[in-house]
């Protein structure tokens, strides 16, 4: 039996396997106890398991006594920002986000729209652990709609943002291609594009939950969408993930770029306009900081998972921030990634510079940055985060998130996943012989 992951992003696991219906109920039912709701938005992403799971999750709250705002298929920031919207007391998420179509998982938000913070995270895992639940009689059962408009107060919010150049936008009419990887940004980023007056190649946008590729969005999982750029003259290309809170770009000339451009990008257009404070997590490239310097910002890194970036961003008052894996927060409209704000911001920096992510590249400092993940042998995670200590031992370090390892303009990052059972090992250098050899350095301690 595979393992359920549990972790500040909620629990994952293959389903019918470590994700069962008792699973299901156990901790949806510790959700409801420790937050008390009697409304919430339910939503999900396309898998073919995930309308399953929201109609049997749907009725155990309905049973439980606690009213349920249905938003069908919809990307993860869409619910974030519905929870705040509708006034409800929290938000369940179905979706396994980046993880092969045989996963699912539950997300869990708080009132705020965002996700639950590590101790009551603690108290949910523990309360479905002891499965001690107390029903209410037949007289509470409470009441399920349906929220058709639930895309639409997204794409509005979004149009909304002071830093997004609506008008200009649409003067430049950009040719834009989308890989939505069949996923739930699959009709309402393209509706967010037309509204901004471009023109859509849509590539993988029937939400059927059958991924035609990798589901992150990385370079090595894009050709098709580099493919399209080229063929039909595109300004420029977006690659989802399945639940569409990570946007990743292909430049004009058809190159897959790296997710860790979206927020660089996204970033510069904010401080262009408005100073402020940023943060990114542990992992994310430091691009993030050259541009922060640029403008005289101050930039701060968190630990990996967006509640983690979401809630050093509101202690410190960040402008902008998130996750270099395409994730972009911006609190102008909700502390969660999301990938409708990451398109429109980077459409607004091209229009303003008049060039598309290929003039960014040139025009700032490059680094190489290698992510590799390992699968946990018989070695302890302890005796190998020990070793590692021992091989970067000048190095200053950081150990918030596993263990961090900078000096000068390099770093190395190793942690154990929340969302994988494995290792994660991640380098980012000046040059490339430096950063693969910083994962070499780690990886003979595994």
């Amino acid at each position: 039996m595979s393992k359920l992951m549990r972790s500040v992003s909620g629990i994952r696991g293959i389903v019918g396997d470590s994700l069962t219906p008792t699973t299901l109920l156990s901790h949806v039912k510790a959700f409801l106890e420790i937050t008390k709701a009697k409304k919430i938005v339910i939503g999900r992403d396309s898998r073919p398991t995930g309308e399953a799971i929201s109609t049997f999750v749907t009725a155990f709250c309905r049973l439980a006594g606690t009213e349920v705002i249905d938003a069908g298929l919809s990307t993860t920031p869409t619910v974030e920002v519905l929870v705040t919207e509708m006034k409800a007391d929290g938000g369940i998420i179905i979706t396994a986000s980046h993880n092969p179509v045989e996963w699912n998982a539950l997300k869990f938000l708080d009132r705020n729209g965002l996700f639950l913070g590590p101790n009551d995270v603690e108290s949910l895992f523990n309360i479905a652990d002891q499965g001690d639940f107390k029903f209410p009689d037949y007289t509470q059962v409470a009441s399920s709609t349906i929220l058709k408009e639930a895309d639409d107060i997204h794409i509005n919010g979004t149009l909304g943002i002071e830093f997004v150049d609506t008008q200009a936008i649409k003067n430049k009419r950009f040719k834009v291609a989308l890989d939505a990887v069949n996923g739930a940004g699959s009709f309402i980023l393209p509706r967010l594009l037309e509204a901004l007056n471009c023109e859509v190649v849509p590539i993988h946008c029937t939400p059927n939950g059958k991924f035609p590729r990798g589901a992150e969005p990385l370079p090595e999982n894009l050709s098709d969408l580099s493919k399209a750029v080229l063929e039909h003259h595109c300004d420029v290309g977006f690659a989802l993930d399945p639940d569409a809170d990570r946007c990743a770009l292909v430049d004009g000339n058809g190159n897959a770029i790296g997710e860790e451009y979206t927020l660089a990008i996204a970033m510069e257009e904010v401080l262009f306009q408005k100073k402020g404070s940023v943060c990114v997590n542990l992992s994310t490239s430091r691009m993030n900081e050259d541009v922060a310097q640029k403008y005289g910002c101050v930039c701060t890194r968190a630990k990996v998972g967006e509640i983690n970036v979401s809630l050093q961003m509101m202690q410190e008052k960040c402008i902008i921030g998130g996750e270099g894996n395409g994730g972009v927060i911006l609190p102008a409209l909700h502390y969660g990634r999301d990938s409708l704000v990451a398109a429109a911001l980077v459409l607004s920096w091209m229009a303003r510079h008049h060039g598309g992510p290929e003039k960014f590249v040139s025009e700032n400092p490059s680094y190489f940055m290698p992510k590799k993940k390992f699968n946990l042998s018989n070695k302890p995670l302890s005796s190998i985060l020990e070793e590692v200590k021992v091989e970067f031992k000048d190095w200053e370090m950081d150990s918030r998130d596993g263990l961090r390892f900078a000096k000068n303009k390099s770093w190395v990052h190793v942690r154990a996943s929340n969302t994988e059972p494995v290792l994660r090992v991640i380098a980012e250098a000046p040059s490339e012989n430096e950063a693969n050899d910083l994962c070499k350095r780690v990886e003979q301690h595994i």
